[in-house]
């Protein structure tokens, strides 16, 4: 069902070389001069207009930010824009200012044939860093890129790339949509579900209900990021476990279509009537809001979204997959900046 998800997770250290002043969420900084330093680095013609180039179709600016859309006219109908492979992890420390000489570290995760593309990210982010990042274009050098390992590395991460060697190692870790089902990464089933309200939550369990994993147990979700998800076309203004399953449910099916090949054999609909019957039993959200300016779009844009954390209660077993597989690659509007990340919590059980 998931087994051809495949995620590529990496860990990018800078320097800077002069200082650097980003904005407050790093992420708008590294991703707004990250798409023009990607075309700088590949583009193969002279005029750099896409729409007119002959290696259109094989080149990587275009499969990574304007990923052709599927032939498959249904695929057109439900899904008129593909995902971007790629998600920016700024750090969270809040961090503004940098001295030359001091490190900054942000994640990279690629999905699917996006994994294939690291060296192109790898050249562009070198040259952002030689024509600056942030509003005072502080320039900085790429030092290292670490890749995760089972092998090698006593956190699980190694050096696969340093900047002063030029030497790309290709035996790093893939994830795959297999892990997200078996759980390896993560709690156990018993300390996810260790919490329950009552002695009797089970007692009006049905037979016919074990196909779908009725465990009545708890299960807590951190939003670290800005989290922005959609519901009957507007941002939703609170958040309900089956908005989430829907915009995961969206994301998902939309990567591994585009991306990794595999169009997702799920019970959409099943689910969603299922997610629904989940209940949330507590929240501590509140809405964060930031703003960037699109250069491709001369505005100043708002991209607001809640943080915190919220608990859930229901038969929650056949979601946990769906769950794992958005901690890796976020969820909701705005993704390549690093918005939507979450973690899978247990449950406060005082």
């Amino acid at each position: 069902m998931l087994d051809g998800f495949r995620v590529g997770k990496f860990k990018f250290v800078i320097e800077a070389e002069e200082r650097l002043q980003i904005p407050e969420y790093a992420g708008s900084a590294l991703r707004g001069g990250f798409g023009h330093a990607f075309k700088r680095a590949v583009c193969v013609v002279r005029h750099g207009e896409c729409d007119r180039c002959l290696v259109r179709q094989q080149c990587p600016y275009q499969y990574v930010f304007e990923t052709p859309p599927a032939a498959d006219t249904e695929m057109l109908r439900k899904y008129p824009a593909a995902p971007h492979p790629f998600v920016i992890e700024p750090p969270l420390n809040g961090r503004r200012n940098y001295a030359a000489g001091d490190s900054l570290e942000f994640g990279l995760t690629l999905i699917g044939r996006g994994i294939d593309y690291l060296p192109y990210f790898i050249v562009a982010f070198e040259e952002l860093g030689r024509t600056g990042l942030g509003r005072q274009h502080g320039r900085y050098r790429l030092a290292e890129v670490r890749g995760e390992t089972r092998n090698r590395g006593p956190d699980g991460w190694a050096m696969i790339y340093a900047g002063d060697r030029r030497v790309l190692r290709d035996d790093f870790r893939i994830r795959t949509g297999a892990e997200a089902s078996d759980g390896h990464e993560h709690e156990s089933r018993s300390r996810l579900f260790a919490v329950h309200d009552h002695p009797n939550d089970h007692a009006h369990d049905h037979d016919d209900d074990h196909d779908h994993g009725h465990d009545h147990g708890r299960l807590g979700i951190e939003f670290l990021t800005p989290t922005r998800l959609k519901f009957e076309n507007r941002l939703a203004s609170d958040l309900e476990f089956h908005i989430l399953i829907r915009n995961l449910l969206r994301r998902l099916s939309t990567l591994s279509y585009f991306h990794c090949g595999q169009r997702l054999d799920l019970d959409f609909r099943g689910l969603i009537q299922r997610a629904q019957a989940v209940e949330a039993v507590a929240k501590d959200l509140r809405w964060v809001e930031w703003q960037r300016y699109s250069a491709r779009q001369e505005t100043t844009m708002l991209m607001g979204g809640f943080v915190g954390s919220a608990q859930f209660r229901g038969a929650l077993d056949e979601f946990l997959p769906l769950l794992r597989l958005g901690e890796w690659v976020h969820v909701g509007k705005g993704t390549v900046f690093g918005l939507g990340l979450f973690k899978l919590a247990l449950p406060d059980s005082r």
